[in-house]
């Protein structure tokens, strides 16, 4: 029996499961694709050096990899998205103007985001390339709104971050790269004796405004205590504007600031946000602004988006998938053939008992059979 387990936090998904997030996969595509998204479908596989260029240690620790036997060079197993539908941007479909992209896939990480989170989530997401201004982080923002009402879920608390506020807090640091990933795992995780710890031989005005990031957390207001607190820079307040201005903006959310938010990839560079529901104690869905991976592709290029993984939305969305269908008896009778291919070709589901199987049960509802009345084929209830 061993020889069939699966490694730890991968799993199978099974008919029930499968249904419901292929019919979300339909709705949210399909949603997608009202707002004017083009779907792309990247590889699950791509060489190690241009499938993790400028994303940052973060998404480097969570791929895995391995070596191409035709060419001897390192690959590596997709565990974001994100960097190939840029690299596509940038480098394949190299348009002039806004261009709108969308995906969805398996992607595959070498630990798991959770205590319960899946190894193999199902990504998908949607970004807009071309337009540096903050109306492209609205209307981001504002489809990943549309997108969890569409699937079902409510009382979404949506949380605002902006990487700019840390950027610009290390930007006279000679190592300022080198500290970045351990503050942003810090920060992230609200371990303010650990920022302390990292942030010591900083600055003082530094230091103190690195241990108040935290603490910087609320509705709206905090905005203006983040002013009081924080450096008056101008690469700050312009953080802080931006924020206030999409704090504003989208509608049927309640809207939070948390400047310790850092979780995602750090190749973020502007605003940085992340969805909310109750019960769920990680974000159901993360997003933000990313203006520098196109340039290391060859093209400069502004960029926001968003993503989530449709397999933990399954399991909290209240949506059920369409399980209802039609019984059909199993015979040689060319009139039932013709309508249960009709029947099929609009839209129903058709099932005919297999001689001997009358009466296996399987999770589709039977609420309707097809039953011959004077040698014509018709749907009757059940």
């Amino acid at each position: 029996m061993s020889t069939w387990l699966l490694p730890e936090n991968i799993a199978d998904v099974l008919p029930s499961e499968a249904r419901k997030l292929e019919e979300l996969r339909r709705r949210v595509l399909d949603r997608f694709r009202s707002y004017g998204y083009e779907l792309v479908m990247p590889p699950l596989l791509e060489y190690l050096e241009s499938l993790l260029t400028g994303s940052g240690s973060d998404l480097d620790l969570r791929t895995f990899k391995l070596v191409d036997q035709l060419s001897g060079r390192s690959m590596g197993l997709r565990a974001d998205i994100t960097p190939q539908v840029s690299r596509i941007d940038a480098h394949l479909l190299n348009r002039e103007g806004v261009t709108r992209l969308c995906y969805a896939g398996s992607v595959l990480q070498t630990r798991p985001r959770g205590m319960h989170a899946t190894r193999e989530p199902y990504q998908i997401g949607a970004e807009i390339y071309g337009h540096a201004g903050l109306e492209a982080d609205v209307e981001i923002q504002q489809l990943m709104v549309d997108t969890l009402a569409l699937i079902g879920l409510s009382e979404v608390r949506l949380d605002l971050c902006h990487a700019g506020v840390l950027a610009a807090l290390l930007s006279d640091l000679p190592d300022a790269e080198e500290r970045e990933y351990p503050l942003f795992a810090a920060l992230a995780g609200k371990d303010v004796a650990l920022v302390r710890e990292l942030a010591a031989d900083l600055p003082a005005a530094t230091r103190a405004a690195l241990v108040a990031l935290p603490t910087l957390y609320g509705d709206v207001s905090v905005i203006e205590r983040a002013r009081a607190l924080l450096p008056a820079t101008p690469a700050i307040g312009r953080a802080l504007d931006e924020l206030a201005f999409l704090a504003a903006q989208v509608g049927g959310v309640d809207v939070a600031i948390d400047l310790a938010d850092l979780r995602g990839y750090q190749y973020h560079s502007g605003v940085m946000f992340a969805a909310y529901v109750e019960g769920v104690p990680n974000a159901i869905a993360r997003g933000g602004r990313y203006d520098h991976i196109g340039e290391l592709y060859g093209r400069a290029r502004a960029a926001t988006g968003f993503s989530l993984d449709l397999r933990e939305v399954v399991r909290i969305s209240p949506l059920e998938a369409r399980s209802s269908a039609i019984l059909a008896p199993w015979t040689h009778d060319a009139a039932l053939r013709e309508q249960v291919a009709a029947l099929r070709n609009a839209g129903e589901v058709v099932i005919q008992a297999l001689p001997g199987h009358e009466h296996t049960v399987d999770e589709f509802d039977f609420d309707r059979v097809l039953v011959e009345r004077n040698g014509i084929w018709q749907v009757e209830a059940r």
